[in-house]
């Protein structure tokens, strides 16, 4: 074997020492969001149906890979007659479009960029990143966590039902804040 084969496989071996596959602890997970609601408060929602896996650069603390899934049925506000109405046809359509879906393409130092499906309709979105970092738990399982958050447009994705108010505005601001938090267990 040459000098050079045996530098190229060392190299692959050293990172993949550093690197882990890891799949989502939904008990410690969450996949959130937050809207305008009459242009004066908040409406909170999440979704309790959701699933992925990511690898993770334990040794730079950095998310290399993650591809997420959230069931759109699982939408949750706390008001049954709105998540009715947001699973269907003029708003998620979700028997139609029954996921959405995250897919890492880079981190850019704070910021993680990735295609996000939702509505058959795909962006390349920028969120702000935060490492959590790595720890062996009380149970001996290797965990790894990190934060995503940022805004999206529900018009971008083909979710535009609003009304209009009388003294002006609307009932839904299109500008959504999302908050992901996720813990993973190292896949052994």
């Amino acid at each position: 074997m040459s000098i050079k084969k045996i530098l190229v496989a060392g190299l692959f071996s050293a990172v993949s020492l550093f690197a882990g596959n890891y799949n989502i602890d939904k008990s410690h997970s969450s996949v959130s969001f937050k809207v305008k609601h009459m242009m004066i408060s908040n409406v909170k929602g999440d979704f309790s149906e959701f699933d992925g896996k990511f690898e993770y650069d334990e040794k730079t603390n950095t998310l290399k890979q993650l591809d997420g899934v959230i069931e759109v049925k699982s939408i949750n506000t706390d008001n049954k007659k709105r998540d009715d109405h947001l699973r269907a046809d003029d708003m998620f359509n979700a028997s139609k479009y029954p996921l959405i879906t995250f897919k890492l393409t880079k981190i850019d130092g704070d910021e993680a960029y990735g295609d996000f499906t939702m509505k058959g309709v795909t962006k390349n979105i920028k969120l702000d990143y935060e490492a959590g970092g790595t720890i062996v738990n009380p149970w001996g399982k290797k965990i790894a966590g990190f934060s995503l958050s940022g805004k999206i447009k529900r018009s971008d994705f083909g979710l535009t039902w609003n009304k209009a108010l009388e003294a002006g505005g609307v009932a839904v601001s299109d500008t959504v804040r999302l908050e992901i938090d996720v813990e993973g267990v190292k896949a052994n």
